[in-house]
Order: C-alpha cells, then structure tokens, then sequence
C-alpha cells in the first residue's frame, strides 16, 4: 500500500492558492492550461477515490475530459475530492482485488500507482505552472519512479510522451516528471 495522503496534501495546497490569473497559462503538458489542469486534478481525484472504493460507474467508466469547464466553488471542491482520495486508499481493501478508473478494468494495486502517479505529475505540473515548488517525500517518490518503470521509456500513447533524458543521479522528482515525458526544465 501507499499512502497518498501527503501528495494529495501538497497537491490540494497548490490548488486551493491557485490565482485566477493564471488560470489560461501554460503547462508542462502543452495541451492543456492551469485551468484544464486543475479540472483534470478535480476529476482524477473523483475518479480515483470511486475506483478505490469500487464504486463503479459514473467516475469510473469514462476517461476525464481533459478540457472539462472548473466546478463551481473549485478551490474548495477539489481539495477535498484528494482528501477524500487519500482517505480512500488507505483502506486495504482498495488494494485487492478489481477495479476500474477511466473505463479500464485494473487490479486495485495497479489503480493505487496510478493514482499516485497522477497526484505527484500533475501536482508538479500545477506547481511549476503557477511558479511554485512541488516536493515529494521519499516513500512516494519512490512508488511513482517504480510505478513509471513499467512503462516504455519512448512513450505509452494516451499516458506519457518519451521519456526526457535525465542523469541517474537527478533528484528523484526530476526523475519521475522526466519519465512521464515532461521536461523537469520546463518553466513558463
């Protein structure tokens, strides 16, 4: 199990203090700007925690709409969706047996990495978006850069572009960013 409470933490921290005008700035992941990817984050975070509770349907069965529109009262709705993410994932069971999260059917072990990876990227994403640092203690970083492993390194189509070179021996976001296509570089 990982516990995703503190990258659900420092990510609800950056979307709770995000400035309306950075909302159509640029992120790393050129597709998308802070306002889609602050969506996004509001979405996966819904999506997830359905996912670790086995609550199909709805969240579970569809991929997030990479330019879905911001909910109503979203500084305060999406923080509490990843609390609620966190909290779902530290039930054992989230971790056993089948699920499903943006209509694909996954071990929950599988659908725990995924979330984590996808709070850590998208967390750094936001933070480096709007100017900010994103950290990440060791146990989870860990996780992700394990989890990321798995993947190709010249790309999984619909996850992560190729990965961008990076030395061995770069701190371990840089690490983890770098793999999922990003560039640990990149600034507005």
């Amino acid at each position: 199990m990982i516990d995703l409470t503190s990258a659900c933490d420092r990510t609800a921290g950056l979307v709770r203090t995000v400035p309306d005008d950075a909302l159509d700035r640029a992120t790393p992941n050129a597709a998308m700007t802070v306002r889609d990817l602050v969506a996004h984050i509001g979405a996966l975070s819904a999506a997830f925690a359905a996912a670790a509770r086995k609550d199909l349907g709805e969240w579970t069965d569809v991929p997030p709409d990479e330019h879905a529109p911001l909910d109503e009262g979203w500084r305060t709705v999406y923080p509490q969706r990843l609390a609620a993410l966190a909290d779902a994932w530290r039930d054992p069971d989230a971790w056993a047996g089948m699920t499903r999260a943006g209509g694909v059917d996954l071990p929950g072990d599988v659908a725990g990495a995924v979330a984590t990876a996808e709070v850590v990227i998208h967390g750094w994403d936001l933070a480096v978006a709007t100017g900010r640092r994103y950290e990440c203690d060791e146990a989870t970083a860990r996780a992700c850069l394990d989890h990321l492993a798995q993947f190709d390194p010249a790309g999984t189509e619909g996850l992560f572009g190729p990965a961008v070179p990076v030395d061995d021996d770069a701190p371990v976001l840089d690490r983890i960013v770098a793999r999922s296509g990003r560039d640990p570089r990149w600034h507005p």
